[in-house]
C-alpha cells in the first residue's frame, strides 16, 4: 500500500512538474534589442538559456560562441522564435542626430569660424598674430592661443572666431571624423615666393571640405614681390581672382607694416555674409571639441567652438564617449564666464575624461540622459563591430562592391608625379581600383601622414625622403611609407597592394558521399551517423555537408570516423562506417554526406 502511495505521489509530482515547464513557456516578454547584442545578453533578456540560443541557431547552420555578437535582424528574427515580443532600441547616433536636427528656431547670424593654412614660412603666424592684436574689444595681445587654440576677434562690429593650427594635421582630423567646423580658409601666400606645396596641400584640403577660400598675398612691402605672380600661379589651382573675372577672394597684405589688414578683415566679413552663416541661440548648445588634456589640479579639460544654442554652467553633455557636468566655462581671454554664445570658443571643465579633438559635444536635459548616451555609444561601437547576421558565413566568398585603393604619392618634381598618375590611371580591374587622394611635389609631411591614416591610404614617397617630424609620427601611427625611385617599381607595388583586396579563387572538389543507413547513440561520441560511401572516400578530416531533399540543411567538419567500432582516418567506396559532424547531430535516414574539399588561390592583377 505505501508503495502505491509513493507511486502516486511521485506520478503527482512529474505531473506538477510538466505543468510548471509548460506555464514557465507560455510567458512572454518584451525584449530590446540593440542595434547589436551578444549572445550571452540576448539569453538573459529572454530568460532563456544561452546553449538553447547556441543550439538553435546551429540547427540553423549558423555555428556560434557566447560571446558572439548579433545583428539586430538576427537577434529580432531569435526573439521571436523563443516566444517572446522584439522591442528594437534606438541607436544613441540616431537620438543625437534628432537633437541636432530639432534646432531651427530663432535663427541669427553667428560669427564666421576661420582657419589659416598656408606653407610654413610665409607668414601664416605673423598674420594670425596682427589679426589677434588688431582684437580693439580687448586690445590684447599675446598668450591668448597658448592658452585656448582658438580666439575671437571684433573690428568695427563684426565678430570673428579665428583657430590657431600648427598646420593642416588638425583640420585633416577632423574633417576625417566627420566635422565641418571651419567656415572660411585664409590661405597665406608670400608674395615674394609663389606657390609652395604646403600651399597646394591647403587648397585641397579645404576643397575636399567644401569651404570656400580668402586668399591673402602676404610680404607685399618687399622689394621683390609680385602679387599678379602669385594669382597666375593659383590660376593652376582653379583659385581665380576677381580683378581676373574669377570669384575668389584675393587681398595683398603685409604682416609686417599692417597693410590692408582691414580690407582683409572685410573679405572674410564678405564671404561671411555670403555664406548667411544663422544658427539657433535659444536652444541647449552643441559644438566641436577642439583638443583636449588632463591638466594637473583642474582635471580633464576639453577646449570646444559652440556651434549652435548657448552653453551655460551647469549644463550636463556628452562628447564622444565621454559625459559630464559643465562645472565651469573659461574663454580666451581666461575669463570665467557663465555662457557662451555660437562660434564663441571655450575651455570646459567637468568632463569625465580626454575627448577627441573632432567629437561632437552635446547638451542635454539631466545627468542620466548624458551618462546613458555616452555608455550606449561605448557600448555600440564595442559590439558593433562585425556583427553575425544569416548571411554572413553565406556570402564570405560572393562578389562584392568595387574595393578601393587609397594612394598617397609624394614625388621630387611635377613631371614624376604626372608621370606616375597616367601610369596609375591606366591599371583596370573589374573588382578594384586605385584612387589617387593626393599627388604632389615635395618631401612627405605630417599632414600626409595623418591624411593617410585618416583615409587608410598607401603612402609612397617617390625620389623624396620624409621629414624627420613626418618619420617619428608614421612610426607611432603605424603608417608605412614606401619610398622608390624607379616608376615601374611603383607601379609593381601598386598593383601587389590591389592584388591583396582581391578575394582568392575558391575551388571546390568533391572526394566523396555516404548515404545513412541508420542512426545509433555512443557513449562519448552522442549521435553517430551508420552510413555507407557511395562514391570516393571519406577522411576524419573531410568537410561535410548535409544533404536531406536535395537541400543542403548544415556544413562543417567530420568529428569522427568509426570501422567496427574503431576509430579510423578514412573509409572507402563501398565500406560501411560511423560517421560524426561537428556542433551537429540532428541526422536523419536517407540523408547524404558529402564530403569536399576547397583551394584557395590568390589572384593578382
Amino acid at each position: 500500500m505505501a508503495s502505491v502511495k509513493r507511486a502516486r505521489q511521485k506520478e503527482l509530482k512529474n505531473i506538477n512538474k510538466e505543468e510548471n515547464q509548460e506555464n514557465s513557456k507560455v510567458i512572454k516578454r518584451n525584449i530590446n534589442i540593440p542595434e547589436a547584442i551578444t549572445v550571452r545578453e540576448l539569453a538573459n533578456r529572454m530568460a532563456e538559456q544561452s546553449s538553447s540560443v547556441i543550439k538553435f541557431l546551429f540547427g540553423m547552420g549558423v555555428t556560434v560562441t557566447i560571446n558572439q555578437t548579433l545583428a539586430a535582424d538576427t537577434a529580432e528574427y531569435l526573439v521571436k522564435e523563443f516566444g517572446h515580443n522584439p522591442i528594437r532600441e534606438e541607436k544613441a547616433e540616431e537620438i543625437i542626430k534628432k537633437i541636432k536636427e530639432s534646432r531651427a528656431e530663432n535663427l541669427k547670424n553667428r560669427p564666421p569660424i576661420v582657419t589659416v593654412m598656408g606653407h610654413v614660412d610665409h607668414g601664416k603666424t605673423s598674420v594670425l598674430d596682427v589679426l589677434r592684436s588688431s582684437n580693439v574689444v580687448s586690445g590684447e595681445f599675446g598668450g591668448i592661443t597658448q592658452h585656448i587654440g582658438a580666439y575671437q576677434i571684433e573690428s568695427q562690429g563684426n565678430k570673428l572666431t579665428f583657430i590657431d593650427t600648427p598646420g593642416h594635421a588638425a583640420f585633416t582630423e577632423m574633417r576625417a571624423r566627420g566635422s565641418k567646423l571651419t567656415d572660411v580658409v585664409v590661405l597665406v601666400v608670400a608674395a615674394d615666393d609663389g606657390v609652395k606645396p604646403q600651399t597646394v596641400e591647403s587648397i585641397k584640403h579645404a576643397k575636399a571640405a567644401n569651404v570656400p577660400i580668402v586668399v591673402a598675398i602676404n610680404k607685399c612691402d618687399l622689394p621683390d614681390a609680385d602679387p599678379q605672380k602669385i594669382k597666375n600661379q593659383l590660376l593652376e589651382h582653379e583659385l581665380i581672382a576677381e580683378d581676373l573675372s574669377g570669384d575668389t577672394l584675393m587681398v595683398e597684405i603685409s604682416a609686417k607694416t599692417k597693410l590692408n589688414l582691414d580690407k582683409l578683415i572685410d573679405a572674410i566679413v564678405l564671404q561671411a555674409e555670403i555664406l548667411d552663416l544663422k544658427t539657433d541661440f535659444e536652444s541647449k548648445a552643441t559644438g566641436i571639441v577642439l583638443e583636449s588634456k588632463i591638466d594637473i589640479g583642474r582635471g580633464p579639460v576639453a577646449t570646444i567652438i559652440v556651434t549652435t544654442g548657448t552653453l551655460k554652467k551647469g549644463d550636463f553633455f556628452v562628447s564622444g564617449f565621454r559625459w559630464g557636468k559643465v562645472r565651469a566655462i573659461i574663454n580666451d581671454k581666461g575669463a570665467n564666464i557663465n555662457d557662451a554664445l555660437p562660434s564663441t570658443p571655450v575651455e570646459i571643465l567637468g568632463i569625465n575624461g580626454a575627448a577627441k579633438s573632432g567629437d561632437d559635444f552635446i547638451v542635454l536635459d539631466n545627468e542620466k540622459e548624458a551618462k546613458t548616451l555616452s555608455e550606449n555609444r561605448a557600448q555600440e561601437r564595442k559590439e558593433g563591430k562585425n556583427p553575425l547576421t544569416f548571411a554572413t558565413q553565406e556570402s564570405a566568398f560572393t562578389d562584392k562592391s568595387t574595393e578601393e585603393l587609397n594612394l598617397i604619392i609624394k614625388s621630387d618634381v611635377h613631371g614624376s608625379s604626372e608621370a606616375i598618375k597616367n601610369a596609375v590611371s591606366q591599371i583596370k580591374h573589374d573588382e578594384v581600383k586605385p584612387n589617387i587622394i593626393l599627388s604632389d611635389i615635395g618631401m612627405v609631411t605630417e599632414t600626409d601622414v595623418t591624411l593617410a591614416k585618416a583615409s587608410n591610404a598607401v603612402l609612397i614617397a617617390f625620389n623624396v625622403k620624409p621629414s624627420k617630424e613626418a618619420k617619428k609620427l608614421a612610426e607611432n601611427e603605424n603608417i608605412k611609407i614606401s619610398s622608390y625611385n624607379i616608376i615601374y617599381e611603383v607601379l609593381d607595388y601598386i598593383k601587389k597592394k590591389m592584388s591583396g583586396l582581391l578575394s582568392p579563387d575558391v575551388k571546390e572538389t568533391i572526394i566523396g558521399t555516404a548515404q545513412i543507413l541508420e542512426i545509433f547513440k555512443v557513449s562519448g561520441a552522442g549521435k553517430v551517423a551508420g552510413s555507407k560511401v557511395t562514391e570516393g572516400e571519406i577522411t576524419n578530416v573531410s568537410e561535410v555537408r548535409i544533404i536531406r531533399d536535395g537541400a543542403v540543411i548544415y556544413t562543417g567538419k567530420v568529428g569522427t570516423l568509426f570501422r567496427e567500432k574503431n576509430q579510423v582516418k578514412e573509409v572507402s567506396n563501398g565500406q560501411e562506417c560511423g560517421i560524426t559532424v561537428k556542433d551537429y547531430m540532428d541526422f536523419q535516414k536517407n540523408d547524404t554526406i558529402e564530403a569536399f574539399s576547397k583551394t584557395s588561390t590568390e589572384r593578382s592583377i
